[in-house]
């Protein structure tokens, strides 16, 4: 049970914090005019910005990912295990996760995607290109030797670039991957991914945004399906060339037999050259039958091992508006410049 100096204690420390709390209250009223003038001044520059900040537009896009070795073909698998065919495994899951995602963001997927061609005002053009004249560059590069020949064109080598192309494309990525581009699962329990392009230009958002999801998907399945792909066209190329042989063969061994038709029965060392040719057409048969199989089950492997990418929603125009309006900006503003000002003025008479 508290003591009567105890409670003695308490309600001088309450009253302290009172009279603290109150001595803040009249010296802050006793500047009101100061603070008004900050929050006046402050929804002023408020609304200036909301007259001058250009209007922003989002396309977002939404896609999933069916990567399931185990489905769809399984039972084709199986019952080559068991015949002891090993069909193997491209393996790669180096895009899965947090890795698929940076992919979006990396430089290599950004640039590829800035030179796809698109039409706008009339013109095809590169995205890059696209992305120069709408910040207006070109007026200022007209004017500078160095920059007044620079061009993106649609398609462009990338090896044949110059240092200046470099570090313009540097400039571009470092703007996009940090202002414009997002990419991320909005849920960790869906394997959903979603990517916005956020850009002053609705269609460089709409444009940029299906080309780089386009570029990646395509990037994304060529590398996961790549070892599958390979082992596939180098089975096509045997299965061929020993297509080639055995019908070399047969062709041989008909000649042959022409050679020995009638022929005396005790010259035996003449049927010496079709009994060759009959073990190479044996042979060449068995192995174009174990080709054309394992050829086929490549095909399967190839099918089982190329990712399904699945395009839930795509952006449509008109894409969202995101806009700093007139009252926004006034409020917001004011209310900044008021807090400011307050926060200053407790600041300067706490340390002065």
């Amino acid at each position: 049970m508290a003591t009567n100096e105890q409670k003695k204690n308490e309600e001088i420390s309450l009253k302290g914090i009172l009279d603290k709390i109150e001595e803040w209250f009249y010296f802050l009223f006793s500047k009101w005019k100061i603070i008004v003038i900050a929050g006046v001044t402050g929804g002023i520059l408020g609304l200036g910005y909301s007259f001058i900040k250009k209007p922003t537009y989002k396309a977002t896009l939404t896609f999933a990912l069916e990567d399931d070795k185990s489905g769809g073909s399984g039972s084709v698998f199986s019952l080559a295990s068991q015949f002891g065919l090993s069909l193997g495994s491209s393996g790669g899951s180096i895009f899965e996760g947090a890795n698929l995602i940076e992919l979006f963001k990396s430089r290599s997927m950004v640039e590829q995607t800035l030179l796809k061609p698109v039409v706008y005002n009339g013109n095809t053009i590169s995205l890059a290109e696209m992305y120069i004249q709408n910040k207006k560059w070109r007026e200022k590069w007209d004017k500078k030797p160095k920059f007044a020949k620079i061009q993106f064109l649609p398609e462009a080598k990338r090896k044949y670039f110059t240092r200046v192309h470099d570090s313009i494309f540097g400039v571009i990525y470092e703007d996009l991957s940090k202002n414009s581009l997002s990419v991320g699962q909005k849920d960790k329990k869906i394997s959903i991914i979603t990517m916005e392009v956020t850009s002053t230009n609705e269609l460089f958002s709409l444009y940029f945004c299906e080309n780089l999801a386009r570029e990646v998907g395509q990037f994304y399945i060529a590398t996961k399906s790549k070892k599958a792909r390979v082992n596939m066209e180098i089975l096509e190329r045997q299965t061929d060339s020993i297509r080639g042989e055995l019908n070399s063969s047969i062709s041989g061994l008909a000649k042959a037999n022409d050679n020995t038709f009638n022929l005396n029965p005790a010259l035996n060392v003449q049927r010496v050259p079709s009994a060759k040719r009959q073990v190479d057409v044996q042979a060449n048969t068995a192995i174009l039958t174990e080709l054309v199989k394992q050829s086929e089950l490549a095909k399967v492997t190839v099918r089982r091992e190329t990712p399904l990418i699945q395009v839930l929603d795509r952006p449509i125009l008109p894409l969202k508006k995101e806009k700093v309006g007139k009252l926004k900006g006034l409020v917001l503003g004011g209310f900044l410049g008021g807090f400011f000002m307050i926060f200053g003025l407790i600041t300067k008479k706490y340390y002065l």
